[in-house]
């Protein structure tokens, strides 16, 4: 069985990369399953364990690390860690299906550096640090000190589109899933009219 690819979408909070992720997993002919990272932090009250993110004490991601679990892993804010499973690579590519990542930029360009020939690299650029911070805002799902921590981030975040194989400028939503759905579609060798 031929085993899948990985694709890896990152982006600042509030830039648009899961909302795009979630459309193209409704897109049968890419073959693609979500890779539902683990993460420290409190989990939100629409947030189900196991669907959205393997939620962990400090202690056990702690633990994880030790035993050299994660394929990647990172503090993204202070006592918040999330990184990829190995186990959970494994079971999507093992069942033959393509891996779809929503998660940080650091975390995808180390997953790119650790599997170069089979990841693919995508940047969601906002359209600008204002319409980031308006789309957290009416997220309505943090307090403004989390929303001033994640736009005072998301500057360095930008910083890095250069480093990924793609970017895609999310200043029209429809027209970035297009975008996005033709670029996964070439990577897995489905060309898309």
């Amino acid at each position: 069985m031929k085993r899948g690819k990985l694709i890896v979408f990152a982006a600042p909070s509030g830039a648009g990369k899961t909302t795009i992720v979630q459309h193209l997993l409704k897109i049968p002919e890419l073959n693609l399953q979500f890779s539902i990272s683990a993460a420290s932090r409190e989990k939100r009250a629409i947030e189900v364990e196991g669907k959205d993110y393997y939620f962990l004490s400090i202690e056990q991601f702690m633990d994880k690390i030790r035993n050299k679990e994660f394929v990647e892993w990172e503090e993204v804010y202070r006592d918040n860690f999330y990184g990829t499973l190995k186990t959970e690579i494994d079971r999507i590519c093992d069942a033959g299906k393509n891996v779809i990542f929503d998660i940080d930029v650091s975390g995808g360009l180390r997953i790119k550096r650790k599997f170069p020939e089979d990841t693919l690299t995508i940047f969601v650029e906002p359209p600008s640090i204002n319409d980031l911070i308006i789309r957290l805002k009416n997220r309505n799902t943090e307090n403004e000190d989390k929303i001033n921590m994640r736009v005072a981030k998301a500057a360095a975040e930008m910083a890095t589109a250069p480093l990924f194989d793609v970017i895609i400028l999310n200043d029209d939503l429809d027209r970035a899933k297009a975008e996005a759905e033709k670029v996964v579609a070439k990577f897995i060798g489905l060309e898309k009219k």
